[in-house]
């Protein structure tokens, strides 16, 4: 019983913080809500047993994505009345994009009530008594090592690029030279000076 309440808590609560991202008016606010939809999308995900997915949502979707999204928008001086303005534009791409995902989850709807899907040999099953990270952990870490290596270096590849098209060179910013203020002896940035009484320090 309690896990069906659970259940309808974290969807409902999920479906207005779904909705509430779109119809806030303040950009601040719609990340918020979706901060608040990650949530509770990770709590569904923890009911049905995937854990993994769950702290994946935590961890990367708003300790990483949304966060991102916060900062951009709370740094950047966008018109967001402009912005606005061209929404008209895309109303109807935008309709018949909705109208196909609803198709789309009525047809899963629809398959998942006719029963489970017979996959063959190639998907194997969870072990008994063993938690779904460390599952998928022995699984990822064994047989698809190389390909979450080539992920790894995918992605190092990218913050790389990245790093480099954003960095800029700066006139007139005079740059650090670690080699000679390592070289640099106390007699060269100290001096000794008999400063007599009622006189000024000269520079």
């Amino acid at each position: 019983m309690i896990q069906v309440f659970a259940f309808y808590l974290f969807a409902g609560i999920t479906l207005l913080s779904g909705a509430m991202t779109i119809a806030s008016r303040n950009p601040v606010h719609s990340v918020l809500w979706l901060i608040f939809a990650f949530f509770n999308a990770a709590g569904l995900m923890v009911l049905v047993g995937a854990e993994f997915i769950a702290m994946l949502l935590v961890i990367v979707y708003v300790g990483a994505v949304s966060v991102l999204f916060l900062f951009v928008v709370m740094m950047l001086d966008i018109d967001f009345v402009q912005l606005r303005r061209g929404v008209y534009a895309y109303l109807w791409p935008g309709l018949a994009l909705a109208a196909a995902l609803a198709i789309e989850i009525f047809i899963a709807v629809g398959a998942w009530q006719t029963g489970p899907i017979a996959l063959g040999r190639r998907i194997a099953p969870t072990p008994q008594g063993k938690p779904n990270i460390e599952a998928i952990g022995e699984l990822l870490y064994s047989r698809y090592l190389y390909i979450f290596e080539a992920a790894g270096l995918v992605l190092l590849v990218a913050m790389i690029g990245a790093i480099v098209l954003t960095h800029r060179k700066r006139q007139g910013v005079k740059p650090q030279n670690i080699a000679r203020q390592i070289a640099r002896r106390p007699e060269e940035a100290v001096r000794n000076v008999n400063q007599p009484v009622g006189q000024g320090v000269e520079l």
